[in-house]
């Protein structure tokens, strides 16, 4: 790419099951300021649902790929296809502002040394749940927890090259319990290669969280704690950020005990131990 010219994108989307919610990101797509990207839809139905989605949005580059299910198995389908310079991965049921993919080409074209960029997730109102952190920072493996989800990661294509395919014992749809933390687990990976990323927390993508029930939220705490200890595990935390990990969660119950709302507690104890559970039982690589 030459000196200050803007990057074009390589977009991610791997769909099982939504249509309307796809339809939503293909109109904000059909939307955007900056107009060098391209689709690469990667399709884990058994049918051809997605077929009249297409046929709604001609105006977009899209690249129809089929994978079995499994969120992790469905991106490394799409890496075999990539082009593009800089490479993103939206969930099937964001939106992306209009001028997102115009202010993250304008940060690469700008900083020929940034390896990746990563966003803050926010509802319709525009706010993000409270772990989000305020502040901007360069990732490293100790502060990216609460800096990164999927769908606010833009990466060099250089960068996914070396750093290769995502965990497929990781991510919804996986054959192992840990069915998150696949983004995680490969921005750890990147940040051991050396690779500078950035997050900036006024980048952001709308996502608008699912209303669950008290004991939907239990088993969300179990499965994303698991998926944590499994990330602890695999890439040798120390003992001392291990501890801090768990403690986090006992904290929170202890909080939401004092504040009577039980469904919170609920949730924080089941992160604690889903994250012991995950980091005694998780395997190496």
């Amino acid at each position: 790419m030459p000196s200050g010219a803007r990057p074009s994108f390589d977009l991610v989307v791997a769909t099982v099951d939504r249509v309307e919610p796809l339809d939503r990101l293909f109109d904000s797509l059909e939307r955007q300021s900056h107009e060098r990207f391209r689709v690469l839809l990667v399709d884990q139905n058994p049918d051809d649902r997605l077929e009249p989605v297409d046929d709604r949005h001609r105006t977009l580059e899209i690249a129809h790929l089929r994978s079995p299910r499994g969120l992790s198995r469905a991106r490394n389908a799409a890496l075999d296809h990539l082009s593009a310079e800089i490479v993103a991965f939206p969930d099937d049921d964001c939106v992306y502002a209009e001028d997102l993919l115009e202010c993250v080409a304008r940060r690469f074209a700008e900083r020929p040394g940034l390896d990746g960029l990563t966003g803050r997730a926010v509802g319709s109102g525009g706010t993000s749940a409270p772990g989000w952190k305020a502040d901007a920072a360069v990732l490293d493996r100790d502060n990216l927890w609460n800096r990164a989800i999927s769908f606010t990661i833009f990466l060099r294509r250089d960068l996914v090259s070396q750093v290769g395919r995502f965990d497929e014992e990781l991510g919804l749809g996986s054959k192992t319990r840990w069915h998150s933390g696949e983004e995680i687990d490969y921005l750890v990976r990147a940040v051991a290669a050396g690779a500078r990323i950035e997050y900036d927390p006024e980048l952001t993508v709308a996502h608008d969280e699912a209303r669950v029930s008290r004991d939907d939220l239990r088993a969300l705490g179990r499965r994303d704690g698991a998926s944590v200890g499994y990330i602890l595990r695999k890439h040798g935390y120390p003992k001392r950020v291990v501890a801090r990990m768990l403690v986090r969660p006992l904290g929170g119950t202890l909080l939401a005990c004092a504040r009577l709302d039980r469904p919170r507690a609920g949730f924080h104890a089941a992160t604690f131990r889903g994250r012991l559970a995950g980091y005694r039982g998780a395997r190496g690589e």
